[in-house]
């Protein structure tokens, strides 16, 4: 099945900060974690079953190489990216968003 991703307003805001912090930290890092993100995002469309369950219906993928997880669910065609976040990050405060 061909998904088509979506993400919720504040997970691609949260991704636009981290590329922005990124870029700021060391030339060229920020491509390095938009192509990790991308990549991860592609492995999510390829086998969105494949991901262990981390609250509700909400499946985690960790990105490699970056400290980052992205949490999605599948429904339908659609596969709704709820956040993009740094695996610090108190994941609790995520737990309220709507699609």
């Amino acid at each position: 099945m061909k998904y088509r991703v979506v993400f919720h307003p504040k997970a691609e805001e949260e991704f636009k900060e981290a590329v922005w912090w990124y870029g700021n930290q060391q030339e060229g890092l920020d491509m390095e974690f938009v192509r990790c993100i991308d990549d991860a995002i592609q492995k999510i469309k390829r086998e969105p079953g494949l991901y262990p369950i981390e609250f509700e219906t909400y499946r985690k993928k960790v990105v490699k190489r970056f400290p980052f997880k992205i949490l999605s669910e599948i429904v339908d065609d659609n596969i709704y990216i709820l956040v993009v976040f740094h695996s610090r990050r108190n994941q609790e405060q995520f737990r309220s968003r709507n699609k």
